[in-house]
């Protein structure tokens, strides 16, 4: 089949090239994000390949439904930016990798943790500098604090057990708990209770109309004075505005994040030459107790290949008629 692959980025490249070498298809690879005005670009392309930065709405489904597309395969998780309704209108159907290197993203949260705890990325900065100070870089014994996991699926289970592993207490929160995470030691509790236990909180849940927003100002003024909120998982589990009146008032003692909102116009892209337009980004910029990766967590090479593999095989599995196991709709 051809293949077009937008967001496409010189590291991913490489990885499927080399995984495409067992299924022969035809990959056409484009920088450019997909949506409306870069949709044309796949016409003649059997299936198109998208990022979690790329806009799948119904304008941009229907004129790739119109050019020959037909089948929308993901590489990624989330599904959230496409407009599923639409797809189903239009025969579409649409495919996911479901999950890649759950590790990455775990290892990838606990980083941000400490860093933000240890203040590890001020220290990189003062001693290049040749400033050696200690002042300003005091942290806590991550032993026997109490962390609070937002969902625990693959990524927050994994996470779960890494801070069992420092010596944390780990109560969780999620609509199915894991009996093997409860043998472990985790307590589930109700959302509320771990917001008001947690010194640390970490999201792993989807993005979904309940979850939208689920860290508000009613829950961030549930969290104890001087907590860390961590969200590996999507942009829009946070309002971002009472984040930031949270870090101003000083209720929030730290902030780590790899998703943002608003990403999709600043994510992916090398934008330092530019001026920054988003305000509220700038804003969380602005706080010393504030550390940001562009959504980062994923990027390790077991993962690029496990997404690329499991990317190929959904497109393989569609064109031979076979069952797609990974579909969405």
């Amino acid at each position: 089949m051809e293949v077009a692959l937008f967001s496409a980025k010189p590291f991913e490249k490489t990885v499927f090239d080399r995984e495409n070498s067992s299924h022969g298809h035809t990959l056409r690879y484009f920088e450019t994000h997909l949506g409306a005005s870069t949709a044309p670009l796949a016409r003649g392309s059997a299936a198109v390949c998208a990022f979690v930065s790329d806009r799948l709405d119904a304008a941009t489904l229907e004129i790739l439904a119109a050019g020959g597309c037909r089948l929308v395969a993901l590489r990624s998780a989330g599904f959230n930016h496409v407009d599923l309704v639409a797809a189903k209108r239009l025969n579409l159907p649409v495919v996911r990798v479901p999950a890649y290197s759950p590790y990455a993203i775990a290892e990838h949260t606990v980083g941000l943790m400490l860093s933000l705890n240890r203040k590890i990325h001020k220290a990189y900065n003062r001693v290049r500098e040749g400033n050696f100070s200690l002042d300003g870089l005091v942290g806590f014994d991550f032993h026997g604090r109490c962390v609070g996991v937002v969902g625990t699926g693959l990524i927050g289970s994994l996470v779960a057990r890494i801070l069992l592993g420092f010596g944390c207490r780990v109560v969780a929160f999620d609509l199915s708990p894991r009996s093997d995470l409860v043998a472990l030691g985790v307590n589930y509790v109700s959302l509320e209770e771990l917001l008001k236990q947690a010194d640390i909180v970490t999201l792993h849940c989807p993005l979904t109309p309940a979850t939208r927003h689920l860290i508000n100002p009613d829950r961030l003024a549930l969290m104890r004075a001087g907590a860390m909120l961590i969200n590996t998982g999507r942009g829009g589990l946070v309002d971002t505005p009472a984040v930031i009146e949270a870090l101003k008032q000083g209720h929030l003692g730290y902030l780590g994040l790899d998703v943002y909102e608003e990403e999709e116009a600043l994510f992916f892209e090398d934008l330092s030459s530019r001026v920054m337009t988003d305000d509220v980004f700038a804003r969380l910029l602005t706080f010393p107790n504030v550390l940001i990766t562009g959504h980062q967590a994923f990027l390790t090479q077991e993962a690029l290949e496990g997404i690329a593999r499991t990317t190929l095989n959904n497109i393989s599995d569609f064109a031979h008629d076979q069952p797609l196991k990974n579909q969405v709709l």
